[in-house]
């Protein structure tokens, strides 16, 4: 018991995206009783906002203050990505963090990428989703009191009605109706989370429209 305790004490950084895996994975991780030092976003240096959730810096910072947790930005272009996330890990790993948990859930290719930042820099790797039920997962963050709305589309997958929508139980069941995974684990939707138990106040944010681009639909949001 006493070697199970010490474990739990370990300190870890959250890869942070600002969407639901991310927050539910962090939210398994302190119910575990690891320590946070920081969350850590990738933002593009071009566009100034997150990659792949397309999410402005003010936004994801708003959400560091609020669950009260610093934020590391690794700043980078698709060329480097890898050693600003390696670069942003060795900041944590100053801040004595031994662990960087993922939100990933069953790609394998992820969890690759996962475990390479992690031994570049001599860190462990934790992954508290990794192959468990999609749905399930999804249910559990709804279950568990947090609010999201989606943010991103894919609109191969899923129309551009579904962006500024709460996730609920039944828009998972409207966007299982639509052919997509009901988690969104390959990229047909993306999610970005506002209030939850961990949060200490919800996030603000003004809808500013939205945007169709390369066969994404995009809510602006600021």
């Amino acid at each position: 018991m006493k070697e199970v305790l010490k474990l739990a004490d370990e300190k870890f950084v959250m890869s942070f995206s600002g969407g639901k895996d991310s927050i539910l994975a962090l939210n398994r991780m302190l119910k575990k009783g690891y320590k946070p030092v920081a969350l850590l976003t990738t933002i593009s240096e071009e566009y100034g906002k997150s990659w792949t959730h397309n999410l402005e810096y003010n936004m994801l910072k708003q959400v560091s203050s609020n669950i009260g947790l610093p934020l590391l930005v690794a700043e980078c272009g698709v060329e480097g990505y890898e050693e600003s996330f390696e670069r942003a890990l060795i900041k944590a790993k100053n801040m004595g963090a031994t662990i960087c948990a993922y939100g990933d859930i069953d790609i394998e290719s992820h969890r690759k990428w996962d475990t390479d930042r992690c031994e570049a820099v001599g860190m462990k790797v934790d992954l508290p989703l990794w192959q468990e039920s999609r749905e399930d997962l999804v249910y559990e963050f709804i279950d568990s009191g947090f609010c999201s709305v989606v943010t991103k589309v894919n609109l191969k997958h899923l129309g551009e009605e579904f962006l500024g929508k709460k996730l609920t139980r039944e828009l998972v069941e409207k966007i299982k109706n639509a052919g997509a995974d009901p988690c969104g684990e390959h990229g047909e939707y993306h999610t970005f989370v506002v209030d939850g138990p961990i949060f200490k106040k919800p996030v603000e944010y003004e809808v500013k429209g939205t945007l169709i681009k390369d066969g994404y639909g995009y809510l602006e949001i600021k």
